[in-house]
């Protein structure tokens, strides 16, 4: 069995999904009461791989709110993510995958030192981020999207906002070795890890987001949206290829231009049907088939009967690891969204 632990992305998200997710008590609640709500397995369901093997899956919905890092409650994050995964390994799951901001605060607040969470001491192979088929799905989509469009990476610039970051550079990493991108241009706001990483490719060239936006054909955003910043879309190219790979995905919402196409980065579309409610909540267009990539990781774990933690660790993610959850992405009948 898989497991995927989530999180809505608002605190009025929450509290407009409540009833939907079986809690119609927490609807009219505050943050105080989310900082204290447990985690609770609100969704159980079977995914059919087009190979004919049917496994079935559990979603743990962590009751964290990104208000909760926003507002100083660092403490209520981290349990929320703590007893989420505990909860998990109560339930007998094989693998489950970190969704959304849970694999950003085990990494940044150093979560594997927190490994004994009350009666249950955490076996870190049982989970992973899924941040690998993620790269590798916006990769994928950054190569689609471009040909759709007519864009030749080859005379291409791209653009990548948030490079040093797992995920990041993991697409720094593909961009470089398979699509032979004319150039790569980094985007992230601390310049040691970025010149480490500037080092490894042997390529690339650092500058900041404002100077840096003008000149690709495609921009791969992968960061938070930094607080003030807008983007003209008359400064951009034309055409020009956006994967919006942040959550929640709002760059559509910023960005308006018939020229500029913005694709949800990171979402992929299964062939067959899932009998789940979870995706309608986080409102998918086609919500019994396309999921966050991320989960789709723990999915072709369980498919593949790897149970470790395949992403795991910042900046971890090869081009080698990329390929392989690619392969079996594929084989599952798994494929990169690419409307916009």
């Amino acid at each position: 069995m898989f497991g995927l632990i989530g999180h809505l992305t608002s605190l009025e998200h929450a509290q407009s999904v409540a009833d939907a997710l079986g809690y119609p008590e927490y609807a009219n609640q505050g943050l105080d009461f989310w900082c204290s709500a447990p985690p609770q397995i609100v969704d159980h369901f079977h995914v059919t791989s087009v190979t004919g093997q049917t496994i079935e899956g559990k979603y743990v919905e962590s009751c964290f709110l990104p208000e909760m890092l926003m507002n100083r409650r660092i403490k209520a994050a981290i349990r929320k993510i703590l007893n989420a995964m505990a909860l998990a390994q109560k339930n007998s799951i094989n693998i489950t995958a970190l969704g959304g901001f849970s694999s950003i605060i085990f990494e940044e607040f150093n979560l594997k030192d927190n490994k004994q969470v009350r009666n249950v001491s955490l076996e870190f192979d049982r989970f992973t981020t899924g941040n690998t088929h993620t790269a590798y799905v916006i990769c994928r989509q950054v190569e689609q999207g471009s040909a759709k469009l007519g864009i030749d990476l080859s005379k291409a610039t791209i653009a990548v906002c948030g490079a040093t970051g797992d995920i990041g550079s993991g697409v720094c990493r593909w961009l470089d070795r398979n699509t032979n991108t004319q150039e790569l241009l980094l985007i992230a706001r601390n310049q040691e890890r970025l010149k480490r990483l500037q080092d490894e490719l042997g390529r690339g060239k650092i500058m900041g987001l404002e100077e840096a936006l003008p000149e690709a054909d495609v921009i791969v955003w992968v960061a938070s949206m930094p607080k003030g910043v807008e983007i003209n879309p008359e400064t951009l190219k034309k055409p020009c290829l956006i994967i919006d790979g942040g959550y929640p995905k709002n760059l559509d919402t910023k960005i308006k231009h018939s020229d500029v196409h913005i694709l949800k980065g990171g979402i992929v579309e299964h062939s067959l049907d899932i009998d789940w409610k979870i995706m309608e909540i986080v409102s998918m267009d086609i919500p019994s088939r396309q999921m966050f990539a991320c989960f789709a990781e723990a999915i072709l774990l369980e498919f593949e009967q790897w149970h470790t933690n395949f992403s795991w660790g910042r900046n971890q993610i090869t081009v080698t690891k990329m390929e392989q959850i690619g392969t079996a992405s594929v084989k599952h009948g798994f494929q990169p969204l690419l409307n916009w």
